[in-house]
């Protein structure tokens, strides 16, 4: 079915994005193009500042090709994603004429998502890397890729074995978990507080390091600061790291519990929940080599693609676990 293909196309898509930004972001170039949607008002980025037609850009920020392209490419990828999600959406509301099984509220809220997720990413530059906006845009993009992925799951073809089980809300609350240790991670990564540790699993060769959590979480500052490179002191920005470790402690802790029910319990779901628990080390895995490595693009851009992958792999434990009979 072509319909249940382009949806599949445009998760890989949407996952090609959250890549690109979290390169963008990770490689500090979130700021590589003062304006938005254009670079120094062109659709591409100038090869020299003697190209840049307004000169009152430059006075913003000086132009930094590289940086600048880095922004623009993640732009065309997202730009692409919301053409085709636009596409799913009509091509939706089309196909329920025919057929009134065919969702249409869930492409609706896709693209609505979508629509807020673009408001986010120029708020992004407008303010200057707002911590909250930020991380705002970082679940957005995680939002817009879980939605594909549950469309694609309701779209299949062949829809899976239905199973008896009393799992249901023991995953509905690991997404939840899960999700607010994604929160956690933009936050840290917002605030360029991932280094704030070097070592592991000791933080500053201390298991309790000096820490400021009255600064750590305020969520707005006002407007006009420029949040590049952050604006707290070490301390503040030392209690939002150790606090993505412990919520990594509890998100490993309550995930390989249900992963272990799971396929103890749920024979049928066995293989959905191993790929949950591979995905899952994986991911601390790599959490922790981005501290011993002292944050290597590749690796912590990998962080944030694993963490996509185990929350589609948990949509799709839990949309299995709540199949019913038609």
């Amino acid at each position: 079915m072509f319909y249940h293909r382009f949806i599949v196309l445009t998760c890989l898509l949407a996952f090609a994005v959250i890549l690109l930004g979290a390169y963008t972001r990770l490689g500090d170039a979130g700021l590589g193009c003062p304006d938005w949607p254009g670079c120094y008002g062109h659709l591409t980025v100038p090869a020299s500042e003697e190209h840049v037609a307004d000169k009152r850009y430059l006075d913003q920020r000086a132009l930094e090709p590289e940086k600048g392209w880095k922004e623009m490419v993640h732009r065309y990828f997202a730009g692409s994603l919301g053409l085709a999600i636009l596409a799913i959406t009509v091509w939706s509301w089309v196909r329920r004429r025919d057929d009134p099984d065919q969702p249409v509220w869930l492409p609706t809220l896709l693209l609505a998502t979508v629509v807020f997720q673009a408001a986010l990413g120029m708020w992004t530059v407008t303010l200057l890397l707002k911590p909250i906006i930020v991380m705002g845009h970082l679940l957005g993009g995680f939002a817009t890729f879980s939605l594909l992925v549950l469309l694609a799951l309701r779209t299949a073809p062949r829809r899976p074995v239905v199973v008896r089980n009393d799992w249901r809300i023991a995953g509905i609350f690991g997404i939840v978990i899960l999700v607010g240790q994604i929160a956690l991670g933009g936050w840290t990564s917002s605030n360029y507080a991932a280094l704030a540790c070097t070592d592991f699993p000791t933080c500053q060769g201390s298991w309790v390091p000096d820490m400021d959590f009255d600064e750590a979480f305020v969520m707005w500052r006002g407007l006009g600061v420029n949040y590049e490179y952050g604006v707290l002191e070490h301390p503040a920005r030392t209690a939002i790291h150790v606090t993505h470790r412990i919520g990594a402690v509890v998100t490993l802790a309550y995930l390989v519990w249900l992963v272990i029910g799971v396929w103890r319990n749920v024979s049928a779901l066995s293989g959905a929940a191993m790929l949950v628990g591979v995905l899952l080390l994986a991911q601390v895995s790599l959490g922790i080599a981005n501290v011993l490595l002292h944050l290597p693009l590749g690796i912590a851009t990998a962080h944030n693609g694993v963490a996509a992958l185990l929350l589609a792999s948990l949509i799709n434990l839990n949309f299995r676990l709540w199949q019913r009979p038609h």
